[in-house]
């Protein structure tokens, strides 16, 4: 005799969390890293190749500054809409839409007559940029057990680091040869390339399954390629939403926590891409060589890079909140240490690392801390919508570096005036460890690090 009294509950958190990382599960972390280096490659790209249009089209600054600046808005808007169609459609679906949608736009980039054109087309291509980052975090961080969330979700953001830097790689080495059009084909084809492998490979979160009451036989299909289970088994469903996405973050108990998270990445974004941007400039306005002035930059890099996987990993074994808090305040002294000791340039580079190791990183690991945050109901317009601000940040930063240096505020100003925003960041995740540690842990949801 069949009946649901002789099935077995299973809770899917709890059943991903007792067995190790699967081959199932790897490979949707390296799916999704790919995804990451893509959108970085893309999002990268039209820095590299402003020199070469400014001299084709004999543009001024004020006309190429639009264009730099379209992608940005388009991250920012992209995030913000992508959050809660993901929450509402499913994560593999909207990430699929947004690599073919930045994939196809960043074709008809290559295609532009005009920097005007080329503006338009950047802007859409950064719709799709800013949709995939956020939806593929979410996705991952859906199948990661907790005990190595942290350390799976800053991994696979590597991925976006390295696709910056490759991004530079292949401009350096194809402009010459190719022009900057094939150099954006080559970006809009490689994700479309990829995307049939994404379609076959890539999963729907389980955890969005459950949530939206799908089919329990597709749901158990994906759960037995993580580890054996059992014929007959009842899939335990969490409460279902009463409110939209965007309201359930904004209100009740995860109204306070957005609020810090928002500042957060607010803050940690200016930062970054002030000095991503402006970071060479700076240095080399101190007499340093051209060949130096890179170096620090990708120092900057390198430093960030260690700095998500170590912090990572940290953020597993003790509380994520005081790890986070206590980077944020170290890179709060790296930049006092650079604004006092930049003469020196062996002090300056490992302070810039530092730097990098303790801003960069930590803006990484606030990716796992916002996914660990929400429910599955609101993670994906959670971590979306935490970008989206932090897009606007990014955008602050890059105007706040350009008028700070117009205005004859040179390094040692300037770092000094970033202490601001870092101590801001560190203040907020020092707040939100406060308000939620203490809270009941809901198995992962409302609000509970676990």
């Amino acid at each position: 005799m069949s009946s649901t009294h002789n099935k077995k509950s299973v809770d899917v958190q709890a059943f991903i969390d007792r067995h190790p990382m699967s081959g199932f599960q790897w490979r949707i972390l390296i799916l999704c890293f790919l995804v990451a280096t893509l959108d970085g490659l893309d999002t990268a790209i039209g820095g590299f190749i402003a020199p070469v249009l400014r001299e084709e089209w004999a543009l001024t600054t004020a006309q190429l500054n639009p264009l730099l600046g379209a992608v940005l808005l388009g991250l920012m808007l992209g995030a913000f809409a992508a959050g809660p169609l993901a929450d509402r459609f499913g994560r593999k679906m909207v990430l699929l839409v947004s690599v073919l949608f930045f994939s196809g736009w960043s074709l008809a980039s290559a295609t532009a007559g005009d920097v005007q054109t080329l503006t338009v087309l950047r802007f859409l291509t950064g719709l799709g940029l800013g949709g995939a980052l956020p939806t593929a975090i979410t996705l991952v961080s859906e199948y990661c057990p907790v005990r190595r969330r942290s350390l799976m979700v800053t991994l696979m953001f590597c991925g976006f680091t390295l696709g910056s830097a490759l991004s530079g790689v292949l401009v350096a080495h194809l402009l010459p040869l190719v022009g900057w059009r094939a150099v954006l084909m080559l970006g809009g084809l490689l994700p479309l390339l990829f995307l049939p492998m994404l379609m076959a490979w890539l999963p729907e979160s389980v955890r969005f399954l459950i949530a939206r009451r799908m089919v329990p036989d597709r749901v158990t299909d994906i759960l037995r390629r993580i580890a054996p289970l059992p014929a007959n088994v009842q899939l335990e469903v969490p409460p279902q939403a009463k409110d939209s996405p965007v309201r359930e973050i904004l209100q009740g108990h995860l109204k306070y926590g957005t609020l810090l998270l928002w500042g957060t990445f607010f803050t940690g974004f200016m930062i970054i891409y002030l000095l991503t941007n402006w970071l060479p400039t700076l240095i080399r306005e101190t007499g340093q060589a051209m060949s130096d002035a890179a170096l620090a930059g990708a120092m900057f890099q390198v430093g960030g890079t260690l700095g998500a996987i170590i912090l990572g990993a940290t953020m597993d074994r003790i509380d994520a909140w005081k790890v986070l808090t206590t980077a944020y305040i170290g890179g709060t002294l790296t930049l006092l240490a650079i604004s006092q000791f930049y003469q020196h340039f062996s002090v300056l580079l490992a302070c810039v690392a530092a730097m990098g190791f303790c801003i960069s990183g930590s803006q990484v690991g606030a990716n796992a801390l916002a996914a660990n945050f929400y429910p599955t109901t609101s993670r994906a317009t959670g971590v979306a919508w935490c970008h989206g601000v932090g897009r606007i940040g990014s955008i602050a930063g890059t105007l706040a570096g350009g008028t700070l240096l117009s205005a004859g505020i040179g390094l040692n100003g300037i770092f000094l005036w970033l202490m601001v925003p870092a101590l801001l960041a560190a203040t907020a995740v020092f707040l939100m460890g406060r308000r939620y540690r203490a809270l009941p842990k809901i198995k992962g949801e409302y609000g509970a690090i676990v």
